[in-house]
Formats: structure tokens, sequence, C-alpha cells
């Protein structure tokens, strides 16, 4: 099994263990690290979606700086159990785990998020089919983190308010633009 450890709050220095899968990619410590300096330390009160959960490092690192509540996507067998593991290990009480299609999940989904963390697999398009459903899912202040595998740009939807690059990782933090926000997902 392979670990990460988590950056900060509660559950700070605590490993989550997680099998090898295709296309499961754990964000670095230092691109967590960025990340949550960007949201802000504490999360209290904040609703999150974690759509390719994977390791379960982003939702749990979430619910370790005090969210609200997290729920994980992971369609994968072995990660989504090894998700389980760490949910029980944690005694992560406000992590809903799934095992789901993000793209299924979300054209039943009605809630809306304050952040959605969305890290898909390489080279498979997923963002082309997710920009254009994300912006109904958000909160009116709500913000959309995106790994990929190139650099995204503003456009008539999005604005990058915040990215960056580690590695073959390009990292953004977005805000949806109002024509994009639709009155129910």
């Amino acid at each position: 099994m392979n670990q990460v450890r988590l950056n900060a709050g509660v559950w700070r220095s605590r490993i989550l263990k997680f099998p090898e899968a295709e296309g499961l990619r754990p964000t670095s410590d230092r691109v967590r690290q960025t990340l949550f300096n960007w949201l802000g330390q504490e999360l209290a009160g904040k609703v999150c979606l974690d759509l390719f959960a994977g390791t379960g490092a982003l939702g749990f690192e979430a619910l370790s700086r005090n969210a609200k509540q997290v729920t994980m996507l992971e369609l994968a067998k072995a990660p989504f159990q090894a998700l389980l593991q760490n949910q029980r290990l944690l005694d992560a009480t406000k992590a809903d785990i799934r095992q789901a299609d993000a793209m299924q999940f979300l054209a039943k989904n009605i809630q809306r998020y304050d952040v959605i963390f969305c890290d898909p697999p390489y080279r498979k398009q997923w963002l082309d089919k997710l920009l254009p459903v994300l912006a109904a899912h958000l909160a009116s202040d709500g913000v959309l983190y995106v790994e990929a595998e190139y650099a995204l740009k503003s456009n008539a939807d999005w604005q990058v308010i915040k990215s960056g690059k580690a590695g073959q990782v390009f990292y953004h933090l977005l805000q949806a633009m109002p024509a994009a926000i639709k009155d129910t997902p």
C-alpha cells in the first residue's frame, strides 16, 4: 500500500493508505498546502465535493480543517475500499463516501457546494464534460479546484483566480462567471 500524510488540522500528520490504481495520482503535499492556503486554513461550515477522491487526501484534508461535510466519489473498487478503511481509521463521520461515476452523480445531484475538488484521470477529456455543468453545483460564492495536465485559462464560464504548476501538474482555483450559474443543477 502507498501512503500520503495529512498536512494540518485535527488529523495533522495522520497517514492515509491507498492501493495502486490506474490514473491514481495523489495531490502532493506542496500542492495541497498551497490549495489550503488559497482556501484559508480553516474550512469551518464549508460543504465540499471531491469528484475523483482517489486517495482521499483532498477530502480528508478538508475535514481535518473542520469542513462541515465532504462527499467523496470514487468509482474504482480498490481505492473506494481504501477510502472506507481510512474513514474508519479517522472516525470521519462527516465524510459521505460513495462508489459512483462523477457525471452520473452530478446528473442527479441538487445540492450546492462551497468547494468542489476536481482531479480527474488525465488524457480522458473529463474537464470537457465537467466544466460546463459544475457551475450549477456551486454555492453562489463557491470555488472549484482543478488539477490537469495543462493550464486552464479564464473564459466566458470560468475565471481562474489562482493557479500554479508543480512538475507536470497544473493546479487552479476557479470561480464561475455569473452567466454560467444556472438556477438549479
